[in-house]
């Protein structure tokens, strides 16, 4: 399980939903007070190299600019979206971040390198408020960050996660019974299907430059922070 849905060969992990409702509440709260002090408020989420969970929250919380690795940020944009904003009478912005994402031709945030062995050595974090500071210093806006952090790993999960970890272990157990080892139960479309391993260690599902939700988050106004033309051409294929 991982709620940034980074494993390949399935369509949806679970965690994911859980994580996604917990951001999406998040980010429904913070559209009152940023609304009522004409503040830009940040809000950054999980994910990793992915940008998943900033995506999919960002555009059903109605954030107005969501930033994700894939797309690295060029800084401009993000300021010429706020102006946008403020030129049509919205006094605030809400801005999603994924703890991944970095600007064009720099680096990703690292809260801390950790020296023992572990898994995860390098631990991602920070990167909204490196955004905030940019956005004060260009639009002398009040900005606030809001980190959610672990908040998004626990909880209670959603009925869909609930449902969808049920099927995954039925159909886990009904492939030992086949004596089918060394797989993955994966969902694929309506089907709990079975994956090879090897078809899924070591690699990561990001999300596509050709992806129809990007197109949806262009369509209902919201900014990607980079020009757009860019992510036209990615979904064109130019």
């Amino acid at each position: 399980k991982t709620i940034d849905n980074d494993l390949m060969e399935t369509d949806i992990t679970f965690g994911f939903d859980s994580a996604r409702t917990t951001a999406t509440e998040a980010i429904d709260k913070l559209h009152t007070t940023a609304q009522s002090h004409h503040r830009v408020m940040l809000v950054e989420v999980m994910g990793r190299n992915a940008g998943w969970l900033a995506l999919e929250s960002g555009i059903a919380g109605g954030g107005d600019i969501i930033l994700l690795p894939e797309f690295p940020y060029h800084i401009d944009d993000v300021v010429a979206a706020i102006r946008k904003r403020h030129r049509f009478g919205k006094k605030f912005s809400i801005v999603v971040v994924s703890e991944g994402t970095y600007p064009e031709g720099g680096h990703q945030v690292y809260r801390k390198i950790v020296e023992e062995d572990t898994s995860a050595p390098a631990r991602l974090g920070g990167v909204s408020n490196v955004v905030a500071d940019q956005i004060e210093e260009k639009l002398g806006i009040e900005t606030r960050v809001t980190i959610l952090g672990h908040l998004q790993r626990g909880g209670t999960p959603t009925p869909f996660d609930r449902l969808l970890a049920t099927q995954f272990a039925i159909r886990a157990v009904e492939l030992v019974d086949e004596r089918k080892f060394n797989h993955m139960v994966a969902l694929q479309g309506n089907k709990m299907v079975p994956v090879p391993i090897e078809k899924v260690m070591g690699k990561q599902r990001n999300v596509p430059k050709d992806h129809y939700l990007l197109k949806v988050a262009l369509s209902v106004g919201t900014s990607l922070g980079v020009p757009m033309e860019k992510v036209v051409n990615e979904q064109v294929g130019t």
